[in-house]
């Protein structure tokens, strides 16, 4: 049997950037904190707490004084920046670059719009870290919509400008590009801006042929990854004999009985290490039996 480990899978840019910045900090040997978890795995994230990181919530960050807090690639909302500075706060921005850039997209065009008639809108996940840090850049005025439905509860004798959640799959931006511009008024004018990063949306080819090429599928992922969600669920499309894990202790050794070829996969919040690792768990049960 045969195990490939998937070369695009893992850390992409703005996390590995994040992860960065947390360790170079943690070396220095002076206590920091990062506002939520760096990064949608928890055995990432107990491997920096061992090293000396503390996460918070924003709860806690609002009480806190005269600290160093790391702030992740999913970006945080103007109010939070305020709060630090109030706080006494250093903060060590680890916006991903990509995320920054929308930002300042979303906020340059909030502040352009007088009259305030503007319905700015973002395809996205609601709740998730950074459609809150997108919100935040208009007052909380930003409408999030997260498919078709609330697609069409949107108030089409406006002016809608659209943008997306950078991770969002990009054919779902699209079909919700088309659907406005079907249904917008003939008065009002309709703007979208195509802001799914590419790193990310090109996974979903690759990890579709990816898929396609092996026996057995082990997607190796953290159960709070929305990323990690969306490509598995086109794994197990592609390939029904796919299968979520979020460590090696959730292996079920019997997924890979009789099979000649396994593909080990993850999300962007994955690291390298733990597919390794769950790599190893399989070699090591195939030549204990041999």
């Amino acid at each position: 049997m045969t195990i490939e480990i998937d070369e695009g899978s893992g850390f992409c840019h703005g996390v590995t950037r994040a992860i960065n910045k947390a360790e170079e900090e943690l070396h220095r040997g002076e206590p920091l904190y990062c506002l939520g978890d760096i990064v949608h795995n928890g055995k990432e994230c107990r491997r920096l707490e061992q090293m000396g990181l503390h996460t918070i919530g924003h709860d806690e960050f609002d009480r806190l004084h005269d600290a160093q807090v790391l702030l992740r690639a999913h970006g945080e909302p103007p109010s939070t920046y305020l709060q630090a500075k109030e706080n006494n706060i250093r903060l060590i921005d680890a916006t991903c670059p990509v995320v920054l850039h929308l930002q300042q997209r979303i906020r340059a065009e909030y502040e352009s719009d007088d009259s305030g008639a503007k319905q700015i809108v973002i395809f996205g996940k609601p709740g998730h870290a950074e459609v809150l840090g997108l919100v935040g850049q208009t007052a909380g005025h930003a409408i999030v919509i997260e498919n078709i439905d609330d697609a069409a509860r949107l108030d089409f004798t406006r002016d809608i400008s659209l943008y997306s959640q950078t991770t969002k799959p990009l054919a779902q931006f699209l079909q919700i590009v088309d659907f406005i511009k079907r249904h917008i008024a003939p008065e009002a004018t309709f703007t979208f801006a195509d802001t799914v990063c590419r790193q990310v949306a090109n996974r979903m080819p690759h990890i579709q042929q990816f898929a396609a090429r092996h026996d057995v599928i082990l997607f190796v992922s953290g159960r709070k990854s929305s990323n990690g969600r969306v490509l598995f669920s086109e794994c197990r499309r592609i390939n029904p004999a796919s299968y979520m894990v979020d460590c090696p202790e959730e292996i079920d050794l019997r997924w890979f009985e009789g099979k000649e070829s396994v593909g080990i996969c993850g999300a962007t919040s994955t690291p390298k290490w733990l597919m390794e690792q769950c790599a190893e768990r399989i070699k090591g049960a195939r030549f204990a039996t041999s």
